[in-house]
């Protein structure tokens, strides 16, 4: 089995509604959620010297995640106030922390060599380190979440194997967008559409996926936990509507219960 570490951003998802608060953010949601199908997993990041760091760093051990680099600093943990509409989660406030000043030494970047597949995001301010890592032959994905007017776009592609980021439902607008970037060098461009499934183009053709049905309690997570399961499904050798399938797999599951995991 490949071996996967995610590069960027954690942060402690509070809920007030709940009066209650959950370790998240997508560095950390992929790396979590792929320890469900058995991927040996990493994450590097930093966080404050607070509760919620400890607390951050105390689940991620507990998930059987890799913390060896993650580092912790002076200052707070990234945070999030979240509310529930309708069980979909509604972004509030939120607070960088230490994580506004993130970057990875030679050490960490050293580390990340001895990994199979890389993972981050457009909050993660790991991009500078992602096209040496990908030059060096590891399997490089990123998500760009809904930020498709985010600079990153014209830049990261040609450094990217799987491009990921989310919308709300297929277009021609969405459709050119994907073949474009792959176009620019991404080997493949995936959107993860909520209810109305995925849509993923490969240089060749399209591919697209429902979701599964589910009672939804939280969509916290959902979009981290489809690119665990896509990815899983890539180290695995499965094609492209297999590692599809998996991702809604196990976005499903998240959808379930509230927090990320």
């Amino acid at each position: 089995m490949m071996r996967l570490a995610t590069v960027g951003d954690n942060c402690v998802d509070i809920y007030p509604q709940l009066n209650k608060a959950f370790s998240g953010g997508n560095a950390v949601n992929v790396a979590v959620y792929s320890r469900r199908y058995a991927m040996q997993s990493a994450c590097v990041s930093w966080v404050g010297d607070d509760a919620y760091g400890a607390l951050l760093k105390r689940d991620l051990l507990q998930q059987g995640v890799d913390i060896s680099h993650l580092h912790t600093k002076a200052g707070v943990t990234a945070q999030t106030q979240v509310e529930l509409r309708d069980n979909d989660r509604i972004l509030g406030d939120y607070t960088e922390g230490v994580m506004a000043d993130f970057t990875l030494t030679n050490e960490d970047l050293a580390w990340l060599n001895g990994f199979d597949m890389i993972h981050s995001a457009v909050w993660g301010h790991a991009e500078s380190a992602l096209p040496a890592l990908k030059a060096a032959g590891r399997i490089v994905s990123f998500d760009f979440a809904d930020k498709w007017e985010n600079p990153l776009w014209q830049s990261l592609p040609p450094h990217l194997d799987y491009l990921f980021a989310s919308a709300h439902v297929e277009s021609a607008w969405l459709r050119d967008r994907l073949q474009t970037v792959v176009e620019c060098g991404a080997g493949v461009a995936i959107a993860t559409l909520g209810e109305n499934g995925s849509l993923a183009w490969d240089g060749k053709q399209f591919w697209r996926m429902p979701p599964e049905p589910v009672s939804v309690v939280d969509t916290m997570g959902a979009g981290d936990s489809y690119i665990a399961g896509f990815l899983c499904a890539v180290a695995a050798g499965l094609p492209i509507v297999k590692a599809m399938q998996q991702g809604s797999c196990c976005a499903a599951r998240t959808l379930r219960y509230h927090g990320a995991w």
